[in-house]
C-alpha cells in the first residue's frame, strides 16, 4: 500500500481496505481478519487497526464484532467511501505539490533577481566591450502587440531578443513566461548586442 502523509495511517488503512473490499479482494459477508493479523499486515498497532475497522463501520462498510474481527456488510458503500475520500486525498497532495512548486518558484526568482543585478552592473561597468548588454525599452501606444502573450507575439521568433523583464507601473516582473501579456505603458527589458535591441524598437512600434 502507498503511503500518503496528508492522513493519519489509519485513515490510509481505511482507505485501502475500503479499496480492496470494492476490487472485491475481500468480499461481502465474509470476515476480516483479527486486529492482530491486519496490524502484522499493514506494520500498525491493533490499536490502529481498531481505529480504521472504525471508520468503515461508521460508514456502514463493515460491521465490527467484538474478539472475532469485523464482517463485510457493503461493496457499494466501500466504493461511495472510495469516491468521496480518495478525492480529498488528491486536493491534499495538489496543495501539497503546489507549495513546493512556489517555494521552487521564489529560489529560481532569487536566482533571476542575482543575475538581473550582475547583467546591470556588467552592463555599466563594461559597456563598450561587453556584447551582451541590457535595454530597456518602452511599448509606445498602439502597438500591435499589445493585449497579446509573449506567445503569442511571437516576440523571440520576430526579435532573437530575451526577455527578463517587464515594468509595469513602476514594478519589475522578472521573467515573464509565454503567457504573460504585454499591456500600454509596459517597458520590456531585453538582453542582447545593439542590433538585437534595434530588432525589438522596430518590433514594438509596429501598429495593430
Amino acid at each position: 500500500m502507498k503511503r500518503n502523509t496528508t492522513q493519519p495511517v489509519y485513515a490510509q488503512i481505511a482507505l485501502d481496505i475500503a479499496a480492496r473490499i470494492a476490487r472485491e479482494d475481500l468480499k461481502e459477508n465474509t470476515r476480516i481478519s483479527g486486529r492482530s493479523l491486519m496490524s502484522s499486515e499493514y506494520g500498525v498497532s491493533p490499536e490502529t487497526i481498531r481505529r480504521s475497522l472504525g471508520l468503515l463501520e461508521e460508514t456502514g462498510i463493515v460491521e465490527v464484532r467484538h474478539n472475532s474481527g469485523a464482517i463485510i456488510k457493503s461493496k457499494q458503500q466501500a466504493l461511495l467511501y472510495l469516491e468521496r475520500f480518495s478525492g480529498k486525498n488528491d486536493i491534499h497532495q495538489l496543495k501539497h505539490d503546489l507549495k513546493l512548486l512556489m517555494v521552487e518558484r521564489q529560489k529560481l526568482d532569487d536566482k533571476i533577481v542575482s543575475l538581473v543585478s550582475q547583467i546591470a552592473d556588467r552592463s555599466q561597468k563594461y559597456s563598450h566591450s561587453d556584447p551582451l548588454m541590457k535595454f530597456e525599452i518602452p511599448i509606445p501606444a498602439g502597438s500591435h502587440i499589445i493585449g497579446q502573450s509573449i506567445g503569442e507575439s511571437m516576440f523571440w521568433q520576430n526579435t532573437q531578443a530575451t526577455i527578463i523583464a517587464l515594468i509595469r507601473d513602476g514594478k519589475m516582473l522578472l521573467s515573464p513566461g509565454a503567457t504573460a501579456v504585454f499591456q500600454a505603458k509596459d517597458t520590456v527589458i531585453v538582453v542582447g548586442d545593439i542590433q538585437l535591441a534595434d530588432n525589438v524598437k522596430e518590433f514594438v512600434k509596429m501598429k495593430k
